[in-house]
């Protein structure tokens, strides 16, 4: 397996990755990596904490994931180098984390009515995250007897909780970016990790709905996607003048995925290969 020295998506315990953002940026120099990206959900407050402490042979990328829908179905919005002070970005993060914040209630309710019992300091400290995530809510269970790994307790216990509109619009979370100066991309556009993979005709309608929102490109190298799936996605970006980025998804101990993992085929992917990089 040969992974990249360049990864644009990863995430902190900042949002549900396992690693502070300080250990992620060890990590990151251990994996030789010399140009990354902190993409965390609907958060920008790990780049703070990352961003004094990078070398100066390392090249940061300040970025984000918000969590949206759109009228097709769920997508997930990229942004790369933007103003972290413009207010409209501002107030769409504070959105997004207030539609996580219920969605945690929705979870925790769903918990109940199914007979769990959570103690009181655990609930507490769930609502104390900035982002509480399925792995987040998955450890508490653990801990408190329920299921004895992350993805059995998330699929034991938190599949089939109501889905209500708990995301934010794809428009709003694209306008704000590209009001902040950011570079908006596409992530993993053919479906993330353990996500069905849209039918073509889906994904046509998804991208032409994207690209009148504005979006700039596409996260084409992903840690999950085969040989076929990437070059669909390279003759995606070409025919529609897109940028092209590429990131593993890393979350820690919290999916099994590495640092610098851009395809799951073993290549490496090269900086000359992500026209992303040209704008930062």
């Amino acid at each position: 397996m040969q992974y990249s020295h360049i990864d644009l998506h990863m995430h902190s315990s900042c949002s549900d990755g396992s690693d502070d953002p300080l250990l992620l940026l060890k990590k990151v120099e251990e994996a030789h990596i010399h140009t990354f990206a902190l993409t965390d959900h609907d958060t920008i407050k790990g780049n703070a904490l990352i961003r004094s402490h990078v070398p100066s042979s390392m090249t940061f990328i300040n970025g984000i994931e918000f969590s949206t829908i759109t009228p097709i179905r769920q997508a997930h919005i990229l942004g790369y180098g933007f103003d972290e002070t413009n207010p409209q970005l501002i107030e769409a993060i504070q959105k997004g984390e207030a539609l996580r914040k219920h969605k945690l209630e929705v979870r925790l309710d769903y918990l109940k009515q199914q007979g769990v019992i959570l103690k009181v300091e655990d609930i507490a400290y769930l609502r104390n995250l900035d982002v509480a995530a399925k792995p987040h809510i998955a450890r508490v269970l653990m801990k408190n007897g329920y299921g004895t790994t992350i993805t059995e307790a998330i699929n034991t216990y938190l599949t089939g909780c109501p889905q209500e509109n708990d995301r934010l619009d794809a428009k709003t979370a694209i306008q704000a970016i590209k009001a902040a100066k950011g570079t908006v991309i596409w992530a993993h556009p053919l479906g993330g990790e353990n996500v069905k993979r849209m039918s073509e005709e889906r994904f046509y309608k998804q991208l032409n709905f994207l690209l009148e929102a504005g979006i700039e490109g596409l996260e084409v190298y992903y840690s999950r996607y085969n040989q076929e799936e990437v070059h669909f996605l390279e003759g995606v970006a070409k025919k529609y003048h897109l940028l092209i980025s590429g990131g593993s998804d890393y979350h820690g101990k919290n999916k099994n995925i590495h640092l610098g993992e851009l395809n799951a085929f073993g290549q490496e992917i090269v900086k000359e290969k992500l026209s992303l990089l040209e704008k930062m």
